[in-house]
Formats: C-alpha cells, structure tokens, sequence
C-alpha cells in the first residue's frame, strides 16, 4: 500500500475566517489507507452542496480505538456538531463513544458499535459482503478446498460480520476457512502473516484478504513465492493492485464497498440531522449501502466509475 496522511487528518475545507460561523462535520476512519480516499472524495462533494457547514476529514495518529477516541474527543473540544466514525474497536469503545453521544449527534460507519448511543449505522453490510465472497470462493472452487484468512482488527464488528458471512456462504460446497490471521493495520504484519501461511500450511489452496490492503499483500506473498495462479484468492475492496489481479486472472474477484457514498450521503444525514430532519433515520438504525462482487467480466467498467469519482 502506498502510505498516505497519518497526522491529525486532512480539513477539507480551511477558510479559518468563516470556520468558527459554521457548524463543523467530522469523517473519521480507522486507521491511514489507500481505501479511505473514495470517502474523502464523497465528504468532498457533499461539501460542494453543503457551503454553510465546515466538513473535516479526519485520520487517527495509528489505527488504535484509544488515539481515534482521543481524536474525537479533540473535535468536541474544538467545537464540531456532529461525527461520523470508522471504530477500531467498537466493543471496547463503548463508553467513550456514549461520552461523545451526549455531547454531539455520532454515526457510524464502515465498522458499527451498536451497543453504543450512536444515532446510525450507514455502511456496507458487512455479513452480505462475506457471503458475496463466499461466492466468489464457491464458484472458483467447485471441488473444494482449504482457505486462510487475512484481516487487520480481528475483533472488530466488520470482520467478524464479514467471516461469518463467508463461512455461511461456503457451508457444505466442501470449502474450509481454516484461520483467519489479524495483522492490526500493520502492513509489514501483514504481508508477514502470508509468507508464513505459505511456508507452514503447504495444504492451503485460498486465501481471502478481508481488508482492503490484504490482498495486495497477498498478492506480493504470492508473486515472490512464484505461486501467483496456483491459490484462488479472494478480495475485499478496490486497491488497485487487486483489481489488476482480478483483471488479470491472479484473483478470483474481489467484494466490493461503496466509501464513496458513506462520505457522501454521510456529510448530508448529519446536515439534516442537525436541521431537524431525522426522517433518513431508519427504525433499525441501519443505512445499508449495497456491495457488489467485481470479476475479470466486470472490472473495467468498474475501474473506470472509481476514477472518474476520485478525478484519475
């Protein structure tokens, strides 16, 4: 992965002068990668339409639940209205997020805490994204086969959805996920977690990357080991390294998400929330995003949609 911003975030919009007029929004991810750029382009156009709010796109020091807490705590302190958060770790977060709920509106996206005070959840469901690569792994594997697992924070609510998902959806087509290996967003761990796999489960035949930088990882592994080809690998998300492998056979196919939306429709939810139209609240608090699974028929076409919404 190409390293990205990993300070305190990128401020989408920085006319100090009219800032403190206007009620601030906050984005803010889990951790820094290349995933996150689609949701800063959506908080980009919906700050296009939203001119009287300041919208902040916000990346923690690390990928850890205590500096993405500190981090909201500084936005209330500086004076934002309203947040929408990625959690590292939503079940140990819980009080910190209910700290935040009653001081401002919180949403979540991407990873739910849903014990939490949080208004919404919008965002994939995680638990059809894996079974939509679950899919995948059946249709390439008709005769079966043995999976490994790779994904960064193993205890968060989008893997544990998304590999239980895929578990159901392989169920009785003789497929095994075996393990699943968390790295915690480290990337030289990840990259790792796959070497080692390689050299001490010579019985695996798949591999799934449930986070959008472990395919490519996988993809590195692979290629250096020479087995590019001869283990049906399963993706998440559209780095570029891993649709180049869909495009060119090395993958299976790869599930994919819709962050360009979460920023978008995001950034316009919370506006309206704080006008006081809660009428894009669902009873259930779920705003589902569909995701959609991307193979070598369809990859162009859907490469050439990222683009033109991230601007090349």
């Amino acid at each position: 992965m190409k390293s990205i911003i990993i300070a305190a975030g990128a401020v989408l919009v920085a006319d100090a002068a009219v800032a403190d007029e206007k009620p601030a929004l906050a984005f803010v991810v889990n951790a820094a990668s290349d995933f996150w750029k689609l949701s800063e382009a959506g908080v980009k156009a919906a700050q296009a339409e939203l001119p009287g709010y300041e919208l902040q796109f916000r990346y923690p020091a690390q990928g850890t639940a205590a500096l993405q807490n500190a981090l909201m705590d500084d936005l209330v302190a500086a004076g934002t209205d309203a947040i929408m958060i990625s959690s590292a770790d939503p079940k140990n977060s819980i009080d910190a997020f209910n700290r935040i709920a009653a001081q401002v509106p919180l949403f979540t996206t991407d990873s739910d805490a849903p014990d939490s005070n949080r208004i919404a959840y919008l965002g994939s469901s995680n638990t059809a994204a894996g079974v939509q690569a679950g899919e995948i792994a059946v249709e390439a594997m008709p005769d079966g086969g043995k999976c490994m697992g790779f994904v960064g924070f193993l205890g968060a609510d989008n893997a544990v959805e998304r590999i239980a998902g895929f578990r159901q959806a392989v169920e009785g087509k003789g497929i095994e996920l075996v393990d699943v290996r968390g790295d915690d967003v480290d990337f030289a761990r990840a990259r790792s977690n796959v070497d080692d796999v390689l050299a001490a489960n010579p019985d695996i035949t798949c591999m799934v990357g449930f986070y959008s930088y472990n395919p490519p990882k996988i993809y590195e592994a692979l290629q250096a080991a020479g087995k590019l080809g001869e283990i049906t690998v399963i993706g998440f998300d559209e780095d570029p390294i891993t649709l180049g492998a869909v495009r060119e056979g090395s993958f299976a196919g790869t599930v994919v998400q819709d962050p360009y939306q979460w920023g978008y429709q995001g950034m316009k939810l919370m506006a309206a929330y704080l006008e006081g139209d809660k009428s894009g609240i669902p009873d259930d608090g779920l705003i589902i995003v569909p995701t959609k699974k991307i193979s070598k028929d369809n990859v162009d076409a859907f490469e050439a949609e990222l683009k033109a919404r991230i601007g090349g």
